[in-house]
């Protein structure tokens, strides 16, 4: 029989139920899109020598690379709501796989500077993947859910940072000029990006009834239903909504910043060579492999226990401890010991994105994807204000990873400070998504 609830159990190697055949498909491509979102960031050092780029047009170009996400988060969790999940990652991959393989074709400063904001808009893809699993999953694993699919689509920002230089170094074997290698090397994530456009398409569905549409065509009063849900302006006036933004902000804004300056951190600071410090730097990004999960699995455990207050404390203790260890990590000039604080505050980083997306499906059951969409812009937001600092002519990378481990603390306290007003709990039933009460 045809499964058309929400899954309350994850089976990993199960691939053909609706729920798991959509979490597979879905991190695997929110993994093709970090490494297309973030290809060019191994290779920057030679980009650099290249266009002959400054510290401050760098600056520019990692503020690029996560400022245009704000919007396209917002726009893409509203086209969840209103379209469905699989026709807005088909979108989104088509139309992002354009600029991945085009970036090559730029030859100055400016035009590398727009390629590099239009790529920008892929980081839109979390939205869409965290929407997914959240219709997908019953409220007693979606965050364990939410956190996994996230977590490894976020491994393909560490894998990028190793296979990227490899890549760049097997064009340069092929007999091209460094100029040209990274130019070609780009073709590759892109071309990875337009593929799995087809196959969101063909191989997903948007619930577990069946897609949007015919779930219109079918319930004659699914329209009404889906009017029913809440507005933009009632989302905004949660302030809960306002303070998961912040915690994200600190969390996966500062994982994507690191994501984009890793390989010149270690370049500049340890003296390495490209390919040695982007492996240093992609272990970074490996550790989604398990500690995004391990961040949406306690917040399941704690809001078992505890309920919403528990996943908001668990969240709090994760960014406290993140931000303790980028303090740490600014201040380390010993090689072993700079990897080893790096993985440390890793660890409890990514534990902090799994466990903020943990708290989201709980905020608001009926605008699941503009709550996830405005949480998700929190990140970028941070990365834009995290990009000024790494801009600035005056301030070291070390000063700013400082600077941000001080914010990071502060965040954590405002996240704590959440728990502590009678949180308003949400009664077993109304803890099913709303797709569970449509049949097809």
């Amino acid at each position: 029989m045809q499964v058309t609830q929400p899954s309350t159990s994850i089976n990993l190697l199960d691939f053909k139920s609706v729920p798991m055949r959509t979490f597979h498909l879905t991190w695997i491509t929110f993994f093709v899109c970090f490494f297309g979102w973030f290809g060019i960031a191994p290779l920057m050092p030679v980009v650099r020598e290249d266009l002959g780029l400054s510290k401050g047009q760098i600056g520019n170009i990692i503020i690029a690379s996560v400022s245009i996400t704000i919007f396209a988060r917002l726009l893409f969790g509203w086209l969840c709501d209103k379209i469905g999940p699989r026709i807005s990652y088909t979108i989104l991959l088509l139309a992002g796989s354009l600029p991945v393989m085009f970036i090559g074709l730029s030859n100055s400063y400016e035009s590398f500077l727009l390629f590099r904001l239009a790529i920008g808009v892929i980081g839109a893809s979390f939205v869409i993947t965290q929407y997914h699993t959240s219709v997908m999953f019953a409220p007693n694993v979606v965050g364990t859910a939410n956190a996994t699919a996230a977590g490894w689509g976020n491994m393909g920002g560490g894998v990028t940072l190793i296979v990227m230089p490899l890549v760049f170094g097997a064009f340069v074997g092929m007999g091209y000029l460094d100029a040209s290698a990274w130019r070609y090397a780009m073709v590759v994530p892109g071309v990875a990006l337009f593929i799995m456009g087809f196959v969101y398409y063909f191989c997903t569905q948007d619930t577990p009834a069946g897609n949007l549409s015919d779930l219109r065509k079918a319930d004659p009063n699914y329209q009404a239903k889906a009017k029913s849900g809440e507005s933009l302006l009632s989302v905004c006036k949660d302030y809960r909504v306002w303070a998961l933004f912040l915690a994200y902000g600190a969390c996966f804004g500062i994982e994507i910043t690191i994501d984009n300056i890793a390989t010149l951190y270690f370049v500049d600071n340890f003296h390495l060579g490209l390919k040695e410090a982007g492996i240093i730097a992609g272990l970074f990004g490996m550790m989604n492999i398990f500690a995004r999960a391990l961040g949406g699995i306690f917040g399941d455990k704690a809001g078992r226990k505890f309920g919403l207050k528990g996943r908001i404390v668990i969240l709090s203790v994760f960014l406290l401890v993140e931000g303790l260890g980028l303090m740490l990590f600014s201040a380390v000039d010993v090689l072993p010991w700079a990897i080893a604080v790096m993985l440390g505050f890793a660890l409890f980083l990514k534990m902090s994105n799994g466990a903020t997306y943990s708290v989201v499906p709980f905020i608001n059951k009926r605008a699941i994807g503009m709550v996830s969409g405005i949480v998700g812009a929190g990140g970028n937001v941070g990365a834009v204000l995290a990009g000024f600092l790494f801009k600035s002519e005056t301030l070291s990378y070390r000063e700013s990873l400082f600077i941000i481990g001080v914010v990071v603390v502060g965040v954590s306290v405002i996240s704590f400070l959440l728990s502590l007003p009678k949180t308003v709990e949400v009664s077993q039933p109304e803890l099913q998504p709303a797709m569970e009460k449509i049949k097809a």
